[in-house]
């Protein structure tokens, strides 16, 4: 039997969470820390992605930079831990995520086929069955 990475991921997360004094469990279950951990994850995703972005060439205009391709690898990794800990926050584990995701997928790909012409979040409240 194969390793279930994202499984790992997600218990990893929540080890280094604990030792770090989050627990995901007692957050997801209080509706007020749940908003203030999710923003936090949010925030701290923004600035993942802006240390991604500047680890390749933005300044069109500037001639001088080079891509650090190590370093972006790291920050993906980096907004990684911060998703992780979200999904946890929001109540989701690596089964759910998954589930999640392969549905959502669906829905991107229905959204392709037909063009993509409208915005509609209904779609979206449909994988909730709402």
């Amino acid at each position: 039997m194969s390793e279930d990475r994202l499984e790992t991921i997600f218990a990893m997360q929540k080890e280094l969470n604990r030792k770090i004094g989050v627990d995901t469990d007692r957050i997801q279950a209080d509706p007020e820390a749940q908003k203030t951990w999710l923003l936090n994850y949010a925030r701290a995703m923004s600035q993942e992605v802006a240390e991604l972005t500047d680890s390749v060439p933005w300044k069109w205009w500037a001639k001088y930079q080079k891509i650090d391709l190590d370093n972006a690898k790291v920050e993906i990794v980096d907004l990684l831990h911060f998703l992780v800990s979200a999904a946890q926050v929001a109540g989701l584990d690596a089964a759910g995520l998954h589930d999640l995701y392969t549905r959502k997928h669906r829905v991107n790909q229905d959204r392709q086929k037909d063009g993509y012409a409208t915005k509609d979040e209904g779609d979206n409240r449909a994988l909730f069955g709402k």
